[in-house]
């Protein structure tokens, strides 16, 4: 089990940095075997953050799994988006194979979000919690004394 850190906690990151959300659904219960080897079988996603685990030049910060919806922690959206074309890096033949194996089927379904995040304007609180999310992709620090969302992001009212 992960080590809580009690109290008041946030994330910081330096600089810009993108938060991607991608997730699968097995809309066929019945075929769920199936649904597994469209979205990869044994090279799907878990090959693929370990590949990048392995190469942090690639630019992964940090993910966390839910179940078949991860979010990741990208230094940049060049860096995702050179992970996501070049055809020397595990997606590549994921995607293509996706596809040609699925085609208009219904029975699996993938989906992604990408959020391209400044620095500064994010906000990140944990309470009496282990490293998780941001906090595991940047640094885990303290906060102090009584502070607001609002000044957290450095926002004035109006």
């Amino acid at each position: 089990m992960a080590r809580v850190n009690p109290g008041r906690w946030t994330a910081e990151i330096e600089g810009d940095f993108v938060v991607f959300i991608i997730g699968a659904r097995l809309n066929s219960p019945l075929k769920a075997i199936r649904s597994f080897a469209d979205l990869g079988g044994r090279r799907g996603m878990p090959y693929m953050l370990k590949h990048l685990i392995q190469h942090p030049d690639k630019g992964l910060l940090g993910y966390q799994n839910f179940g078949l919806t991860n979010v990741q922690y990208w230094r940049s959206f060049e860096h995702l988006e050179a992970f996501a074309k070049d055809p020397n890096d595990p997606h590549s033949a994921a995607w293509r194979q996706y596809w040609k194996r699925v085609g208009n089927s219904t029975r699996s379904g993938i989906w992604h979000e990408t959020f391209l995040v400044r620095a500064g304007e994010y906000e990140a609180i944990y309470g009496n919690m282990p490293a998780t999310g941001l906090g595991r992709a940047g640094r885990l620090v303290p906060i102090s004394g009584s502070t607001s969302a609002r000044k957290r992001l450095h926002r004035k009212a109006g």
